[in-house]
């Protein structure tokens, strides 16, 4: 059985690693796609995401992976604090001539990446990415595929599977990470989590989403959190891509980030009771 184990082990490390020499060869090729697809949609499709000085050292290899897309964004923006853009490093500069736009506004931490979009484009469809991830060409192309226009969802690449017992949503460590599931079954909700880009149509999301005194006291780490509730509110659905990526991280950039508070400091559970007792249940 050890062996068996160890075997498996050295597969997962090996194909890992391979996954890790394509993601940094494919941004190191930067541009790779001469002709971008139309979006085809009703509405402007703006990507957004957010980061901070500690991450700046691998933020520019995120920025070319989405500016390589096969499908167009009318807009991809990187908001940062007021006090952060003037230390933005030139490798992310000089993305600009490629289409990136270097936006600042309030120090709204992760909330960032989706708060002042919503404030400025409130028609339009809003696509969220991480700063420490490689995302594939047709990353953005899957999201947008899964996107009904009749059946307006918000959509996730990666989404965990809460369940719920009699007394309630169970902890955040019991949920199904990384669920295969498409849709969530009764009793149980599927949960976007930011690494692999989320997806949100117009009007999916409660106006109190912009409400920065409540997310502030009640998630200041848990922006996932806050607009699964606040798409809930709104009676907004999730759903996940019919399909796969495996997300690459850059290494170094683990270093800094709220993943360790959040997971295995038990942070997640703690801002979810906290919006329980302002909203009610965690809704399934």
């Amino acid at each position: 059985m050890l062996g068996a184990w160890r075997i498996r082990l050295w597969l997962k490390r090996r194909q890992r690693a391979r996954l890790d020499r394509a993601a940094h060869a494919a941004v190191a090729a930067f541009p790779t796609i001469a002709q971008r697809r139309p979006h085809g949609l009703a509405t402007p499709l703006i990507v957004n995401l957010t980061s901070y000085p500690a991450r700046y050292p691998t933020l520019a290899p995120t920025l070319r992976s989405l500016l390589d897309q096969s499908l167009a964004a009318d807009r991809t923006i990187l908001w940062l604090a007021h006090q952060d853009v003037e230390v933005l490093p030139d490798a992310v500069r000089q993305l600009e001539s490629h289409g990136l736009e270097v936006r600042s506004c309030d120090d709204l931490r992760s909330y960032k990446k989706l708060i002042p979009a919503l404030t400025q484009w409130p028609e339009a469809i809003h696509v969220t990415a991480d700063d420490d991830v490689y995302y594939p060409p047709d990353w953005l192309a899957g999201l947008v595929g899964a996107h009904d226009p009749l059946r307006p969802s918000v959509i996730g690449w990666r989404a965990h599977l809460a369940r719920a017992s009699a007394s309630g949503v169970l902890p955040y460590r019991e949920w199904e990470m990384a669920t295969a599931r498409t849709e969530a079954e009764p009793g149980t909700a599927l949960f976007p989590t930011g690494i692999g880009g989320v997806l949100y149509p117009p009007g999916s999301l409660h106006p109190d989403v912009r409400d920065r005194a409540q997310f502030t006291a009640l998630c200041p780490q848990g922006d996932d959190i806050w607009f699964y509730w606040m798409a809930r509110r709104q009676g907004m659905r999730h759903r996940r891509v019919d399909g796969w990526i495996d997300f690459i991280e850059w290494p170094a950039s683990q270093q800094a980030g709220l993943r360790v508070d959040n997971i295995e400091r038990d942070g997640n559970d703690r801002q979810i009771q906290a919006m329980e007792a302002v909203y009610g249940p965690f809704p399934l």
